[in-house]
């Protein structure tokens, strides 16, 4: 995608602050893009900032190559829908939301697998909507996507347009690993976050409170400033892994609970310790990777060595296709497991 030619013509449906990021960065890097959005007030105020928004979400998708789903997770699986009745089997089609499983699910027992990725950026901001979008918002951000056996070739176009335009890291991840990984990275922490800013609501020295905040509070309570219903989809959407993952958490909450009273200093330095190591792992360990497969071969092992690279901790920097073979690069962990 290096030449304008090579440029899909795209389309963003659902235009808050990440489909509208999306979108921005799409029309800057001089792709031909349309934007729709349900709301008549954000299509009045893309069309304000010079970008192509059509009333009709009929005329934003025709005759487009990829078109990106945004807006909130309930209304995924309707949008993907009209969507694809919309375009022919040639469109690629993704979306940005926060879980996974679900809608990948619905695209199979919709027959859409061949054409739909499931996606998610891994970049936001407490703000909502268009007028809060960045068009830099996902540079260097890791960007999942989870595809399937028969969706290999429209992975390949998005990891190349992910990669390129956006200068994201495409993670690829089955739907539930995704799910999985989201619950103790980004769900659970807005569980704690509610809840310490809502013990800090309901105390007696509340506004003490909010006066000597420090960045240990702000930090902590930084992303319950989300819109609250956003928060209430992401969470309800992945309940069980959440649920799941917060046990977890609770039993290591419990651990220092216990430790501290107990007055038991070595333990609790000790759960410190270890919390700090993983919290300052960095990328030190990556190493390059490269891997080459037949276009028209059997899948499964294309398959199984993309989600491996995500899976794994790593993610994939390019993929060219030509002459009939798909070459994949990235960085993954030096010690990971699975193919290399």
């Amino acid at each position: 995608m290096a030449d304008d030619v090579d440029r899909p013509r795209v389309a963003v449906v659902g235009t808050g602050l990440i489909g509208g990021s999306i979108l921005l960065r799409l029309h800057e890097a001089g792709t031909e893009v349309t934007g729709w959005d349900p709301d008549p007030a954000t299509r009045v105020e893309g069309r304000r900032r010079g970008l192509a928004f059509p009333d009709e979400l009929a005329d934003a998708v025709r005759d487009r190559d990829v078109v990106f789903l945004g807006g909130p997770l309930p209304s995924l699986p309707e949008t993907l829908l009209a969507v694809a009745g919309l375009t022919d089997d040639r469109c690629v089609v993704t979306d940005v939301g926060s879980t996974k499983a679900a809608v990948a699910e619905f695209a199979a027992a919709h027959g859409l697998t061949g054409r739909f990725v499931p996606g998610h950026p891994m970049a936001g901001a407490e703000r909502a909507g268009l007028t809060s979008a960045l068009a830099g918002l996902f540079v260097d951000a890791a960007w999942v996507l989870c595809p399937s056996a028969d969706g290999l070739g429209p992975f390949r176009s998005l990891v190349g347009l992910i990669v390129d335009v956006f200068h994201a890291h495409v993670v690829p991840m089955s739907p539930a690993v995704h799910d999985s990984v989201v619950a103790l990275s980004s769900h659970v922490p807005h569980l704690l976050a509610g809840s310490l800013a809502g013990a800090a609501a309901d105390s007696a020295v509340r506004d003490a409170v909010i006066k000597l905040a420090a960045g240990s509070f702000r930090d902590g309570t930084r992303v319950a400033t989300t819109p609250a219903r956003r928060t209430a989809d992401m969470l309800l959407s992945n309940r069980e892994q959440v649920l799941r993952q917060l046990a977890e958490v609770r039993a290591a909450l419990d651990g220092l609970a216990e430790a501290v009273r107990a007055d038991d200093l070595p333990a609790l330095v000790a759960r410190y310790e270890r919390a700090r190591t993983v919290r300052l792992t960095g990328p030190d360990r990556a190493q390059p990777v490269r891997r080459q497969f037949d276009v028209g071969g059997d899948p499964a092992d294309e398959l199984v060595f993309v989600r491996s690279v995500g899976e794994s901790g790593g993610h994939l920097t390019g993929c060219t296709v030509a002459q009939g073979t798909v070459t994949y690069t990235g960085r993954r962990p030096a010690d990971a497991p699975g193919p290399a």
